[in-house]
């Protein structure tokens, strides 16, 4: 069935049963040849094919029983070349429309991620609550019945489709290596947020649910059932009859609902289970969080250092070791606690061992950080005063090269764009984002589309024309052609003269 995803010309079959699929949601169910074009080329088809080519194609996927081939005999043809064209049409095949969901389902899945909603829990208890209101009406409420308990079950699907891609991709995130650490730390960072939040009153949410499937089977799940097999309205079919198998199919989805929320058989509810699985996952989560902090600290620091040679000078079985160590540590230095000094070096020999030495004070702060303590001057503080100066002159020329600009810009009424004049590279700016402010909005129920500057100064009315002249807006920098529009730059509230005073620059 899914033998046309593999081989030399995988993408054409893929886009003609995709073109098949489109033209299924618009209720066509036979294409000829030259609709299959049409088709290939909306999916997103663009390279050239051949008459030879797409009918080789159509018929391997016929082979493959993905399509079947009928006749037009309903058409009338005014030529052998119309008939040969137009007579054969081909049809997607049962097995061709599952071969195409299995496809299209298989790229949801790879593209979906996954969640942990609990508003659907909140949906399926006003669900269940609803049928229970519903089994206590007469019998006209049978069609209610049906389209409420489709809505449970899918809501139930969501819960348990998103639930299963959820947890594959948290099982993934703990096992994830190789990536950048800084932001694999954000995302599991953000996911242990995610799981705390989701698991607020997530036993509440849990009782809820289980309370409301409570009520709905002291009302007769069976009742529930029947009654919206009755809503349903199944068609006739030759052979076994389908309420049969559709009634199969509710129980089952119902024994699925009791498993989550309410077990028959008095075990634990699978509820339960994923709150026990969020947990664990917070725990793993903040243990590789933590492993990566450390990772990312240095590798090696003083105060490790000493501590490490200190055990490896306690466990020193004999002296003539201890001297090896230390030559080896220290290349035979004096003893001056490798580079600290005592208070007056000069009164201690340097040929005196390091064993009947007087000790050297270890500052705490080396002890902790593998720094020292150093004192020195305090740093002057820096004077901004002119740096404030700066920065206030530069606002102020942008603000007057700003208000200059609108006021260029002012048409005092609507005029055509084709008669604004040369501009300034900086004043074409700000009309440029004007106009693609304007094309951004929605038009009135007359055509017109305004918009505001971010400050909300200045408005402009952009009115497209019915010619379809063209305009050429010249600057310092270039030259821009487009289509010629009626705009009108104002002040908001204000309203436009009756004649303008003047056009744009």
């Amino acid at each position: 069935m899914f033998r046309f995803t593999t081989g030399d010309r995988a993408e054409l079959y893929g886009a003609i049963l995709q073109a098949f699929g489109a033209a299924n949601e618009r209720l066509e169910t036979a294409l000829g040849l030259d609709e299959v074009r049409v088709r290939l080329r909306d999916v997103g088809w663009l390279d050239a094919i051949a008459d030879d080519d797409l009918h080789e194609a159509l018929r391997q996927l016929q082979r493959w029983q993905l399509l079947d081939l009928v006749q037009n005999h309903a058409e009338n043809y005014r030529t052998a070349e119309e008939y040969e064209r137009r007579n054969l049409q081909y049809s997607l095949t049962r097995r061709g429309e599952a071969a195409f969901a299995g496809v299209q389902h298989a790229m949801s899945v790879l593209a979906a991620t996954g969640a942990l909603q609990t508003a659907v829990l909140e949906a399926i208890t006003d669900r269940l609550d609803e049928l229970y209101h519903l089994l206590g009406e007469p019998s006209s409420a049978d069609r209610r019945i049906f389209s409420t308990l489709q809505e449970l079950e899918a809501h139930l699907e969501a819960l348990l489709d998103n639930t299963k891609a959820f947890n594959g991709e948290l099982q993934r995130l703990l096992r994830a290596e190789g990536v950048d650490l800084t932001v694999f730390r954000e995302v599991k960072a953000a996911t242990v947020a995610y799981l705390q939040e989701f698991l607020v009153n997530l036993d509440r949410r849990g009782h809820s649910v289980a309370a409301a499937v409570a009520r709905v089977q002291s009302r007769s799940v069976s009742i529930l059932h029947e009654r919206a097999l009755r809503g349903a309205e199944l068609p006739p079919v030759t052979g076994a009859d389908p309420g049969t198998v559709w009634l199969e199919r509710r129980r089952a989805r119902w024994a699925g609902l009791q498993a989550w929320f309410l077990p028959s058989d008095e075990s634990r509810p699978r509820v339960e289970q994923l709150h026990d699985v969020a947990r664990r996952a917070i725990v793993s989560l903040l243990q590789v969080l933590d492993r990566i902090t450390e990772s990312r600290r240095r590798s090696s620091s003083a105060v490790q250092d000493f501590r490490e040679l200190a055990r490896w000078f306690a466990a020193a079985p004999r002296e003539q070791d201890l001297h090896r160590l230390w030559s080896a540590a220290f290349g035979l230095g004096p003893a001056r606690h490798a580079h600290l000094m005592h208070p007056d070096p000069e009164l201690i020999s340097t040929a005196t061992p390091w064993s009947e030495a007087p000790p050297v004070e270890v500052s705490a702060l080396l002890r902790t950080s593998g720094r020292t303590e150093r004192f020195s001057r305090t740093a002057k503080v820096r004077d901004i005063a002119v740096v404030k100066a700066a920065r206030a002159e530069q606002a102020r020329l942008e603000r007057a090269q700003l208000e200059a600009a609108w006021d260029q810009l002012a048409t005092d009424g609507p005029v055509r764009l084709s008669s604004v004049g040369a501009l300034d590279h900086t004043v074409f700016e700000r009309l440029l984002d004007l106009i693609g402010r304007a094309l951004a909005a929605r038009p009135d129920h007359h055509g017109n589309r305004r918009a505001l500057t971010a400050d909300g100064r200045v408005e402009i009315v952009l009115q497209p024309l019915t010619d379809d002249r063209s305009v050429m807006l010249r600057t310092t920098h270039g030259t821009l052609t487009t289509g010629d529009y009626t705009v009108d730059i104002r002040t908001p509230g204000t309203q436009p003269t009756t004649a303008p005073r003047r056009a744009a620059g």
